[in-house]
């Protein structure tokens, strides 16, 4: 075996062992009772477009829960001033569309989350 292999063999071997010990409390912590269990997915879908100095985007919240959603808008010239909208709800099965604008050109625009 050429020495190359057998470090390979050695690592993924090493890698084998690690994954064998580590195993037993993976699956002891998965059995806790006291353990939170993984939060139901939330959250709406937003789409963002960007046509010369404005920005639209539209979210929809397909979940139960409602989301507070927020455009925020970077300006490409320093002189422009960057905007963080006002939060908006979006209620279960709502759909919302928030509008910004630069008074150039944009260089990013973004929509934040926050469950309520």
């Amino acid at each position: 075996m050429r020495p190359s292999n057998r470090r390979a063999a050695a690592g993924v071997l090493s890698l084998v062992a690690l994954a064998g010990l580590a195993a037993p409390a993976l699956a002891e912590r998965a059995a806790d009772p006291g353990q939170e269990t993984v939060p139901a997915p939330s959250g709406s879908t937003c789409w963002t477009t960007v046509e010369g100095s404005r920005v639209v985007a539209h979210c929809h919240n397909p979940y139960p829960e409602t989301d507070l959603v927020r455009l925020h808008t970077e300006c490409e010239r320093w002189w422009d001033l960057d905007a963080d909208g006002a939060p908006v709800e979006v209620g279960p099965a709502q759909t919302v569309r928030l509008t910004d604008r630069c008074w150039k050109e944009v260089r990013a625009a973004w929509v934040s989350h926050h469950r309520m």
